[in-house]
């Protein structure tokens, strides 16, 4: 029998939007599936465009090395596009739009 897959819940604030985040997918690519955009460019963790705050949630790496300095991630800030939810999250992000 396979282990229990999660699925947790994403809030964007201030707009109070919110969309489901599956196992082993990236926030970015969850917003994209809910119709939110989030700013975006190399999809693999180097450029910073997504960099988002991220005030309440856990979350994974899908990379080794995302470029998050140490003190942006003490500050709560990630890379959603290559970070995967471990718990309900809730993130601030900068010109956020639904498409």
């Amino acid at each position: 029998m396979s282990a229990p897959s999660s699925t947790f819940t994403i809030t964007i604030v201030p707009q109070g939007w919110q969309f489901a985040a599956g196992p082993g997918v990236t926030l970015l690519a969850a917003a994209e599936l809910a119709g939110i955009r989030l700013l975006s460019s190399c999809r693999n963790g180097t450029c910073r465009t997504c960099l988002c705050h991220m005030p309440q949630g856990k979350v994974r790496y899908t990379v080794e090395w995302p470029g998050v300095s140490p003190d942006e991630r003490q500050g709560g800030y990630i890379l959603p596009c290559v970070a995967v939810a471990e718990s309900d999250v809730t993130l601030q992000a900068r010109a956020v739009r639904r498409t």
